[in-house]
């Protein structure tokens, strides 16, 4: 019996931030959906062209209220022990889990297709905005000193970009083997092909393959809490 109302209070607790999430999903949403301009400003002109094939304010508002639904009825089915809501609890489950397989599969078979559709997206973004619109610069900086990279696919992403205009150089991370901006000269062309920094689609592939394993066993952990 102790062990069965262990069992159930971590149920309960589980769901509860399942819960949480979904309400701020849901927050989140809503926001998108009705100042999204402010938003999506961050992501310069890549905003309105990925708009036109994921409206994301809504994809919040549908993956909230599946989180929402899903944790409610695991605390209330766990909490009353109702078998009907604990069914519907397993039967959205089990439909996330058939999602989270199409998905993987997905990406596995069209990877480099998204690579080419993003290339098309965010280098002409780099060009136009990268030193000019603050936002924007800054939301790329984060990503290059977090991955140790330089770019979408390398330093030639930023030329005839406002900051290489201005500057003649490129971004330091370009130069910076460690990634974190810090490149004691100027980050030349020929100081750059020197370094030969990863692009940043490149290496988050890289480091989602280095930590296949590790990857795979917050999976299975997350499966086994799920079952």
């Amino acid at each position: 019996m102790q062990c069965f109302g262990f069992i159930k209070t971590m149920m309960i607790l589980f769901n509860f931030l399942i819960f949480l999430c979904g309400v701020a999903l849901l927050a989140v949403g809503i926001w998108v959906s009705v100042d999204g301009p402010s938003f999506l400003k961050i992501f310069g002109p890549l905003s309105s062209s990925a708009m036109q094939f994921v409206n994301v304010g809504y994809f919040l508002i549908a993956a909230g209220a599946i989180l929402f639904a899903l944790g409610f009825l695991g605390c209330y089915g766990a909490h009353s022990e109702n078998k009907c809501a604990l069914m519907m609890f397993f039967l959205i489950l089990l439909l996330i889990f058939i999602a989270e397989v199409a998905a993987a599969v997905v990406a596995l078979v069209y990877t480099t297709m998204a690579e080419h559709f993003l290339t098309l997206l965010v280098v002409p973004a780099i060009k136009q905005d990268y030193g000019s619109q603050k936002d924007f610069t800054q939301v790329w900086n984060s990503t290059m000193a977090g991955l140790g990279c330089c770019g979408f696919n390398n330093y030639t992403d930023f030329e005839g970009s406002p900051y290489f205009l201005k500057n003649h150089t490129f971004p330091p991370y370009c130069c910076s083997n460690s990634g974190n901006g810090t490149a004691t000269e100027a980050c030349t062309e020929e100081r750059a092909k020197d370094n030969i920094v990863q692009g940043c689609f490149s290496q988050l592939l890289y480091d989602l393959r280095a930590n296949a394993v590790t990857v795979g066993g917050v999976a299975a952990g997350i499966g086994a809490l799920e079952g």
